[in-house]
């Protein structure tokens, strides 16, 4: 699954200290994710939080994508601004994330995919299934008033991205899971 935009983390106008002088942005996919390394055309200067266009077809600001990098690869200043941006494209797809807490299923019969949420124990899985059964949550701060105690639901799903996106994870609950071969193309 590829991404149509992605969101700038860091802007290297010269590139990697160690690499070729050229232009590079380290990017994240709005939709899937991705955290991506894309060349940028020279004549473009990129500011954090530009949004860019990776699709097919003619892009305007980027060269080409050099691929898929992790989360240990990003520059200081991407990795600072990884969580900012994490808590803008999950507010701006807030829909998506309540779909998963109103869909979640058991992985099997002692887990429960909801329990794959940092601070989400047996107790507040119960609750949220509760709930669930009597109303789909509408959003974030329904289900934060439904649910008594529950940590921010929005903050639990920022760590669980940042911890899929460092590769330690054995599921996957909201990015692609990372292939053996960076290639995007």
């Amino acid at each position: 699954m590829k991404d149509e935009y992605g969101i700038v983390l860091d802007f290297l106008e010269n590139g990697h200290p160690s690499g070729r002088s050229q232009p590079i942005a380290q990017i994240i996919g709005e939709q899937f994710m991705n955290l991506l390394e894309v060349v940028v055309r020279k004549e473009i200067r990129l500011k954090l939080e530009d949004r860019v266009y990776i699709g097919e077809g003619l892009r305007k600001d980027v060269q080409f994508i050099k691929g898929r990098i992790q989360l240990h690869e990003l520059s200081g200043n991407a990795k600072s601004e990884l969580e900012y941006v994490l808590e803008k494209l999950i507010k701006k797809n807030e829909s998506k994330f309540i779909e998963f807490f109103n869909t979640a299923e058991p992985i099997n019969s002692r887990m429960h995919t909801l329990e794959l949420l940092p601070g989400v124990g047996k107790k507040h899985m119960w609750e949220i299934l509760d709930e669930r059964e009597r109303k789909k949550f509408e959003s974030f701060e329904d289900l934060k008033k439904r649910v008594s105690l529950l940590p921010d639901p929005e903050r639990m799903v920022v760590k669980r991205i940042k911890e899929e996106l460092s590769g330690t994870t054995k599921r996957y609950l909201f990015i692609q899971a990372p292939k053996e071969n960076k290639e995007y193309y």
